[in-house]
């Protein structure tokens, strides 16, 4: 199926000119001031986003995970989940941990290596940035399996990308999602590259469509355009709750920047298809339409962007001021109590440390 084929058979509420889609089966109503929030989560997370790349560059982040692009199906799922809900997110993804409340300076930490988690999960239902791909949907079955025996009315969302559906742990996960009918949201953001493989080079059939051989239902949603994801994901979180089981959404977006700042996309693409994608920009999409329905003004979009700046340079100072921690701290919460062997390993690296210490001379 063509590019534009899939555009066309996805859930669309707004159009990429901003015009308002009616859909006969999924629909949603939002205030204004709510629609204004989703714009604001946008640009800020952009721009979180754009100050991060340029710190990596600068030496002061070790990695950076690019979610360019991908800010619409980000914010839009991750605003449909209730505080007591639970996401399990991949390592792009900024806009879901920013509405779980995760401060910026949290999620940076990790990158720049100056801890090993970041924030406390159960604080702020969203857990730990998962590297290993496609674990984290494992993660999600198991804790939606939990969440069910439990008696909750609370649900599930597992993020990752088109090609972890490549990876047996996601298969698994779609299978005990289903076996003990979990109250989990499978989402999958394709993004159209894994890395530098396109998506027609490892499957070319449309990944919603699984979801039937495993015996629950998927949908295929615009994933730029925030209004029919929330419509979506709200539908499918219900459904969650309500004992339905799990359901496989696709949102068909796409990677703006590079898989990491250690790849060159440049390589692998051309420019021309990114244009074609700067056109359905998430961001403009929404702009335009809060402009024409006269929801937000020049004076608004002004206010977000001095806010965005005054972001960037909180970003900036707090990630160069962080300390970096000591040797002997990445012992402190492997268990939750003394443990002999960390004891002597912590032992052996102080007398380690100590050996580099001079001797004054009396």
């Amino acid at each position: 199926m063509s590019d534009g084929s899939r555009v066309a058979s996805a859930v669309q509420l707004l159009s990429p000119e901003g015009e308002r889609v009616p859909h006969g089966r999924y629909e949603i109503t939002l205030r204004d001031s709510e629609l204004r929030e989703l714009y604001r989560d946008m640009v800020l997370v952009r721009r979180l986003d754009t100050e991060a790349t340029a710190l990596q560059r600068q030496g002061e982040l070790g990695l950076w995970a690019s979610s360019l692009g991908q800010e619409a199906a980000q914010v839009g799922s991750a605003r449909c989940l209730r505080p007591t809900d639970f996401a399990f997110p991949t390592y792009r993804d900024h806009g879901v941990t920013w509405s779980r409340g995760v401060q910026p300076l949290e999620i940076l930490a990790m990158f720049r290596g100056v801890t090993n988690g970041g924030w406390d999960p159960i604080e702020r239902g969203c857990a730990i940035y998962t590297i290993v791909i496609g674990n984290q949907a494992l993660h999600a079955a198991g804790y939606a399996m939990g969440v069910h025996l439990d008696g909750s009315d609370d649900a599930v969302i597992a993020y990752f990308g088109d090609g972890a559906t490549d990876e047996g742990d996601v298969n698994e996960a779609f299978v005990f999602g289903s076996v003990f009918n979990a109250p989990v949201v499978f989402f999958c953001q394709n993004n159209q590259w894994a890395i530098s493989q396109p998506r027609e080079r490892r499957n070319p059939g449309l990944i919603h469509e699984r979801a039937a051989g495993f015996g629950f239902p998927g949908v295929l949603v615009d994933g730029n355009d925030i209004l029919a994801v929330m419509a979506v994901t709200r539908e499918a979180l219900e459904r969650a709750r309500s004992g339905g089981g799990p359901t496989l959404v696709e949102a068909y977006t796409y990677r703006m920047a590079a898989h990491t700042t250690s790849d060159d996309p440049t390589r692998y693409r051309h420019a021309e298809e990114l244009e074609i994608w700067r056109l359905r920009d998430p961001i403009e999409r929404l702009k335009v339409f809060l402009a024409r329905q006269g929801i937000a003004d020049r004076h608004y979009f002004d206010q977000i962007d001095h806010e965005a700046n005054e972001l960037a340079v909180f970003v900036r100072d707090g990630v160069r001021a962080m300390v970096e921690p000591s040797a002997g701290s990445m012992f402190d919460h492997v268990y939750a109590e003394s443990h002999p062997l960390l004891d002597e390993q912590r032992r052996r690296l102080r007398d380690y440390e100590a050996s580099f210490v001079e001797e004054l001379s009396p």
